[in-house]
């Protein structure tokens, strides 16, 4: 039970603070505490050695840093210097947006559109709607909500990305059904209609949009409300992950005329190697795409008339301001670290028995699978963790291939919803960083919606294992 300690530390500080750095830390330390009492070995507190050097040096930091801090910050710096994004969004956004709603209806397209999963699809998006939602008065609380919970959960419905291949993985050979990679694949196509998170998190936010959803929470109303009538997009004591947006710097003198060809052209570059390399071959290209991403849109700059050192100083720009959110990245991938050490996870499915009813196995891994991405902040990882675990007990209990389906959409749809809403998940800090939303605004504004979101999703898979069997 002490495994759970620095992971629930950490998110209840953080609900109380407001400030997800120190809360991140003192988790991290707490986990050293534990590992301590398990191990009896002093070189077990030195969080220093035991953790963050382990973490910061992985190669899943070391991606955070590629792609994050230098590919879209730099991208995002020269975006900012050139006015290519902002530019794409009066033009194209310009169509459809008129309104608050229509603004969001644009962003909640624009996150199907970019449905390559939660990170990519986070940044994509947030940079591409931001401009024309702070346009028209929508609070950062709904932008980064619509954004976040078109991440992850399109992903998971549309299954033209690295979700199926890798989810497909985890379950080969755990159940009869699935003997080799092929099968698995057909399985994860077959069992998206029983997703019902992921269909309800996608549908729900799109009726959020219209302005169609009855119910949006008390937090979430006053933001909306405050941004109409005052048109103040974040709450007073609001402190966003980058800082408000400057007009791109004229200090030297150049007239640079932004044009389609700055947003649309590494736009472009980036889908085509992410996507075509994978669909061909099944191998992931992304490193390679936001590389080829960030110095496609440095050479239209300088094509179109900037230099190379103002091309350099926007770049540096940039990464510049996504420092804070790589150091919150940083802690966050060495709190998983310490999560995994102390088979945090391990023990929450242990919690689990061979004896559970039939019937509430759906609704129960749904909940537990929650819990788990909440409390670690990957989806990923949950279900490394639970898919093993899941599909043999479902398939002991009811060798059905229909029940087999209810209780593997259970997990992607649970995991999901705990990497969407968790203070320490990428995409949820991404959501806030690339919306100027304050980090635990986001959080406090969109756990309700989406606990509907897998309220609804519970109850849907129950009652389709009810008829099931």
């Amino acid at each position: 039970m002490l495994s759970l300690v620095p992971a629930l530390l950490t998110v209840v500080l953080a609900f109380a603070t407001r400030r997800v750095l120190p809360a991140l830390f003192l988790g991290i330390v707490a986990g050293g505490v534990v590992l301590f009492l398990r191990t009896g070995e002093p070189a077990d507190l030195n969080i220093l050695s035991r953790f963050l050097i382990p973490a910061l040096g992985s190669k899943s930091f070391a991606q955070i840093l590629l792609i994050y801090l230098w590919c879209l910050g730099g991208l995002i710096g020269i975006w900012e210097r050139t006015g290519g994004a902002e530019h794409f969004a009066r033009v194209v956004g310009g169509r459809f947006a008129r309104g608050p709603r229509s603004s969001l209806g644009f962003s909640w397209l624009m996150g199907v559109v970019f449905h390559q999963g939660g990170t990519v699809s986070t940044v994509l998006t947030g940079t591409t709607v931001k401009p024309v939602a702070d346009a028209h008065r929508v609070a950062h609380e709904e932008l980064a909500y619509v954004v976040d919970s078109t991440g992850s959960p399109v992903a998971t419905v549309v299954p033209f990305n690295a979700w199926p291949a890798y989810i497909s993985g985890l379950v080969v050979g755990t159940v009869p059904l699935l003997p080799d990679a092929q099968a698995g694949l057909d399985f994860y196509v077959q069992a998206i209609p029983y997703n019902f998170y992921g269909w309800f998190a996608v549908i729900g936010t799109g009726l959020f949009s219209a302005g169609w959803l009855p119910w949006i929470g008390r937090r979430m109303r006053e933001a909306r409300e405050r941004a109409r009538e005052s048109g103040a997009l974040d709450a007073p004591d609001a402190r966003p992950l980058m800082p408000p947006d400057e007009p791109p710097s004229a200090a030297d003198g150049t007239d640079y005329t932004p044009s389609l060809a700055d947003f649309l052209v590494p736009l472009g570059v980036l889908i085509s190697v992410a996507v075509l390399p994978y669909a061909l071959t099944g191998t992931s290209w992304i490193n390679e795409a936001f590389a080829l991403c960030t110095l496609s849109a440095i050479a239209v700059a300088l094509a179109r008339g900037l230099t190379l050192p103002e091309v350099l100083d926007a770049f540096l720009r940039g990464c510049q301001q996504m420092t804070i959110g790589a150091v919150i990245l940083g802690l966050a991938v060495t709190l998983g670290l310490v999560s995994k050490e102390l088979n945090t996870a391990a023990y929450v499915v242990s919690l689990l028995g061979n004896g559970f009813p039939l019937v509430l196995l759906p609704g129960a891994l749904t909940a537990l699978c929650m819990g788990i991405a909440f409390a670690t902040g990957t989806s990923w990882g949950t279900y490394a963790v639970v898919f093993p675990i899941a599909m043999p007990l479902a398939w002991a209990l009811a060798p059905d291939p229909t029940y087999l389906h209810v209780c593997f959409g259970a997990v992607l749809g649970g995991a999901v919803f705990g990497d969407q809403c968790s203070p320490i998940s990428d995409t949820t800090i991404l959501s806030s960083m690339f919306t100027g939303c304050d980090l635990m605004d986001h959080v406090k504004t969109q756990l309700p919606l989406a606990l509907g979101a897998a309220t609804l999703a519970a109850v849907a898979s129950t009652l389709v294992a009810l008829v099931a069997v």
